[in-house]
């Protein structure tokens, strides 16, 4: 059964009540939808493409963070550190393990030294090894200063996508796909959803009849701010990146594995699973543009923005490095915009978000930036639906890692 067929049930055809609206079909609203669903909430979740975890959920490097991307943050290294373990154990059917990840610390524009990243490692006990000699022989040395082997692997975006589906069906999920939640009101009682169905190429909307419900939550990742403007409610102050990630067949004397240089205007090469190619990025290259949401801004939409690929300046400036890359052949491009907040442009972190909207108290809009912070979302939203004072976000603990102070980056000489 295909996705189609397994959620043809279309929006309502009478306005309907649920307990929650999830808006937003991508990993983090399917896995709040299933969260809900068990809290025994009667939960419809729309999406506006024609299938699930189709958009930022599936055009990323697929990473599973380990820690070891963010020598910058450390709250962010340990948290991916716990929630690493976590999400393979619960979605071993879903990762790619079956390759090596290189680190690469550079020596010229790195925030960190190689010195530095080994004890950046150790204090939050993440495994780290010299690379062969046979592979750091292909980096070039004048360039690189050391390079690691760690434990890091890929998700299969594909796997996931299938796994979600059948989750939510078999709790009993209403999902509608090619349905756009286009604004949100605050009645006496309860909230009443706008609604849209879509139907593409090209996009045209119809109006659909309103659903009500107890909750919304806003896991619109990119247009988070679109629901709110429309919902004449204030915007999350976030900044968005039209980003482009090439899709490579990889160079043969890397058999397969990944590579990431550190910690500055260098490139990373992952398997993408999903399609059984290599993505690859560059700080420099990938974001072709950017831009800040602002009240009654315009809906940007991905489709609108044509670009012409940037693959010869990524594997140009990779090949710097890592010579080997001029053999890299580009397959293809995913583009999509990338939203952050502003105070990961200061210091690296992923901090999550969730934010009660004032206007609509039962409207809460959640933002995470890697595929397992999710735990940390939820955590958060049963705190928050619990009304308990706990943190927002736990912390690691001193039985899962050591309290660690702050990091010492590059000294300030070598800045």
């Amino acid at each position: 059964m295909n996705e189609t067929t397994r959620f043809s049930s279309p929006i309502p055809t009478t306005s309907s009540s649920y307990g929650a609206i999830v808006i937003g079909g991508g990993f983090y609203g399917a896995r709040l939808a299933l969260m809900l669903r068990r809290r025994g909430l009667r939960v419809l979740l729309v999406e506006r493409e024609a299938s699930l975890l189709s958009r930022a959920s599936a055009r990323n490097q697929a990473r599973v963070h380990n820690g070891y991307h963010y020598p910058r943050s450390i709250l962010t290294s340990l948290r991916s550190r716990l929630n690493y373990r976590r999400f393979l154990n619960e979605y071993s059917d879903c990762v790619h393990r079956s390759f090596t990840h290189y680190y690469a610390v550079a020596r010229g524009m790195s925030k960190v030294t190689a010195g530095q990243f080994v004890e950046f490692c150790r204090r939050i006990e993440a495994p780290l090894a010299a690379a062969p000699s046979r592979v750091a022989k292909l980096f070039d040395g004048s360039r690189i200063e050391a390079v690691f082997e760690v434990e890091e692997c890929a998700f299969d975006a594909a796997a996931l996508r299938v796994r979600m589906a059948r989750e939510l069906q078999n709790a009993g999920v209403e999902v509608s796909l090619s349905t756009e939640a286009v604004a949100v009101a605050t009645t006496p009682s309860g909230l009443v959803v706008g609604l849209n169905t879509l139907a593409a190429p090209p996009v045209f909307r119809s109006a659909a009849p309103p659903v009500h419900a107890a909750l919304a939550l806003n896991c619109t990742y990119s247009r988070l701010n679109h629901v709110l403007n429309a919902s004449k409610a204030e915007p999350i102050p976030a900044k968005h990146e039209l980003t482009e990630l090439a899709l490579v067949e990889p160079p043969d004397a890397l058999d397969g594995a990944a590579v990431t240089v550190m910690d500055g205007p260098f490139f990373s090469l992952m398997p993408y699973p999903s399609r059984g190619l290599h993505t690859l990025s560059h700080v420099r290259y990938t974001p072709h543009f950017s831009w800040n949401d602002k009240p009654d801004s315009p809906v940007v939409e991905l489709r609108t923005l044509a670009g012409s690929s940037r693959f010869d300046h990524m594997m140009r400036d990779a090949a710097r490095y890592l010579p080997a890359m001029r053999t890299t052949r580009y397959a293809d491009s995913i583009w999509e915009i990338k939203t952050v907040m502003p105070r990961s442009e200061k210091d690296d972190s992923r901090p999550i978000l969730l934010r009660r909207c004032a206007e609509h108290p039962a409207l809460i809009t959640v933002l995470g930036a890697k595929i397992d912070s999710v735990y940390d979302v939820e955590d958060a939203l049963l705190a928050e639906l619990d009304q308990r004072p706990a943190r927002r976000v736990p912390r690691p603990t001193p039985t899962d890692v050591r309290r660690l102070p702050d990091f010492d980056r590059r000294p300030a000489g070598r800045r």
